[in-house]
């Protein structure tokens, strides 16, 4: 089966994305989510995904942005792939593709969180050379 990355730009390949997050973001429905994503990109916010046979199995939601710690970073929102596609390579592809388009953009570095129970992906992320640099914390206002 053959795919190619592609970056999300329009409303249809947004919706294509939903199957996708939602995996990683279950409290999001898909009307939400077409409409945030929406907003979003006029905030900087890109999809770059895994697109095979008009379908998305893999994608990453990243930003640029700037840092008076860091300076100049490319942030990853977002890393998922559908739990029947996992195995294929595809978060490394994304991931690759990420790291590369940084420092093409002259980024200092790549920034993502990730929870303390996603141990396959803390797997892939210290493969592809990120180290463990610090906590994040945060409260919840409902």
């Amino acid at each position: 089966m053959e795919h190619e990355l592609v970056i999300v730009k329009n409303k249809d390949d947004i919706e294509l994305c939903f199957d996708a997050f939602k995996v990683l973001r279950p409290h999001i429905e898909k009307e939400q989510f077409v409409a945030q994503v929406m907003r979003q990109q006029e905030q900087s916010y890109q999809i770059v995904a895994i697109k095979s046979d008009n379908k998305i199995p893999s994608a990453a939601g990243f930003r640029f942005a700037e840092y008076l710690a860091w300076g100049k970073v490319l942030y990853i929102d977002d890393l998922t792939t559908l739990p029947e596609q996992r195995g294929h390579g595809y978060a490394a592809t994304l991931m690759d593709w990420l790291i590369a388009h940084a420092k093409s953009n002259n980024c200092q570095g790549l920034h993502l969180d990730t929870g303390y129970t996603r141990h396959a992906a803390h797997k892939l992320y210290l493969e592809k050379g990120l180290n463990l640099s610090s906590h994040h914390l945060a409260i919840e206002f409902k």
